[in-house]
């Protein structure tokens, strides 16, 4: 049985890592590949893992609304939200294995071995750190493997660092070498993400990130090729510098009566039964949701004056870029490049929810890159949007990501990618 491993690297652009020095790991020349837009997490994963583009899987980005509810759903993780087949079934029907390592959207994937983290929220607001593992005893082996247990608070958060990648690396190079080892192995390294987007590309700290994934990278190409594994990895998305700055749709949607809040002990929470529009922010990208279609020109319009806007996509318009699914919203926002979208409405800190203060990826309705800073206050984060420095989502020239493999692949898109990964394990 051919044995491979794929390891998806976030923030591994190719731009960044030449710039830097980085033309070569363990020996493979460091090569220049296409992300998919939206060059985002869920979405590079979904596209790995079928080979599809965003308007066939649904994965358009990190989040999606639902209209019906009136609810933003972030960083879900259920395997059913990524539809279309999965590029390892042709070797799984042959009797090969399969594992999923730290890949978002995975839990009740048709897989051998599966680990992800999830933690269980308690009702007093504290959180159980845990681990979903399949089989039960999966997470425990590769815990004992690396001696010591996945620690949540390194992999989101102010105390986010290499070490949630070090982790995965030395639990990953274990597992390669056990007697029950996959035959196909797919894993996820975090940790040059944090640094670049709190500082930006060039910052010292973002330097030594990348010194840092590249060791860990060398370390699983050597465990590779040391248990009879080809290797394939790859970036996700490039993280460019942000020049521009966050742009806030949501609060000109607030400006223009087309976004309602409640205010709760002076606290504007959003509400979405009496707003004609929402947008959910991620990154470089914004889903517009008109809830009331007579409103729509009116929306567009509102958000196309907006300084940092580059595009708003109607359907039509989202067709032509691979993304036309229900999950892209009515309409979609571009940024310029340097300028990210921020999902905050209010202006006056003292209006703001409260859990803008805190981490908490499921329940805010957009994603929130602040949430890597400490706030002002003890156990909070912060909501200055302007110490963010990195950011990511576009496409194009200066966008491009890294891909390092053993296999003589001819591949100049992560769709390519994914195809030719399919034929080979095929």
């Amino acid at each position: 049985m051919k044995k491979l491993l794929v390891i998806q690297t976030a923030g591994f652009g190719y731009n960044f890592a030449t710039r830097h020095g980085v033309r070569e790991i363990d020996g493979l020349a460091v090569t220049a590949l296409q992300p998919v837009f939206p060059a985002l997490t869920c979405t590079a994963q979904a596209t790995l893992r079928t080979g599809l583009p965003p308007a066939a899987h649904g994965m358009v980005a990190n989040g999606f609304f639902d209209v019906a509810l009136r609810k933003p759903w972030f960083w879900e993780q259920s395997s059913a939200l990524v539809k279309g087949p999965r590029i390892w079934e042709a070797l799984r029907s042959r009797g090969g294995t399969v594992a999923l390592v730290f890949f978002q959207q995975s839990l009740g994937e048709r897989v051998d071995q599966l680990v992800s983290p999830a933690p269980i929220h308690t009702h007093g607001g504290g959180m159980i750190t845990g681990c979903y593992s399949q089989p039960d005893d999966f997470y425990a082996r590769l815990a004992q493997s690396v001696g010591r247990p996945f620690r949540l608070h390194q992999y989101w958060g102010p105390l986010a660092s290499a070490k949630s990648s070090d982790w995965i690396a030395d639990a990953v190079a274990g597992r390669l070498a056990a007697p029950e080892a996959p035959d196909l192995c797919v894993a996820y390294l975090p940790g040059l993400d944090y640094d670049l987007q709190r500082f930006g590309p060039d910052h010292p700290k973002a330097i030594k990130a990348l010194s840092t994934v590249r060791h860990e990278l060398e370390k699983l190409l050597v465990a590779a090729r040391e248990n009879g594994y080809e290797a394939v990895a790859f970036g996700d998305y490039a993280i460019t510098g942000v020049t521009r700055g966050a742009v806030f749709p949501n609060r000109a949607l607030f400006d223009a009566g087309l976004f309602a809040v409640r205010d709760i002990r002076g606290m504007h929470y959003p509400d979405f039964y009496q707003s004609q529009a929402f947008a959910l922010a991620d990154h470089q990208i914004a889903m517009v949701s008109c809830f009331d279609p007579a409103a729509l020109p009116r929306v567009a319009e509102t958000l196309r004056t907006l300084e940092g806007v580059a595009q708003v996509l109607d359907r039509t318009q989202q067709a032509t870029l691979g993304v036309n699914h229900p999950h892209a919203g009515d309409l979609l926002l571009v940024a310029q490049p340097g300028a990210w979208f921020a999902y905050p409405w209010w202006r006056d800190a003292r209006e703001a929810p409260d859990y803008a203060r805190h981490i908490d990826i499921h329940n805010k309705p957009g994603y929130d890159p602040c949430e890597l800073f400490f706030g002002h206050t003890p156990l909070s984060v912060s909501l200055d949007a302007t110490k963010v420095k990195g950011t990511h989502g576009l496409v194009g020239a200066d966008c491009e990501t890294a891909l390092v493999s053993t296999l003589p692949l001819k591949a100049h898109s992560l769709v390519d990618l994914a195809s030719s990964l399919r034929e080979w394990l095929t």
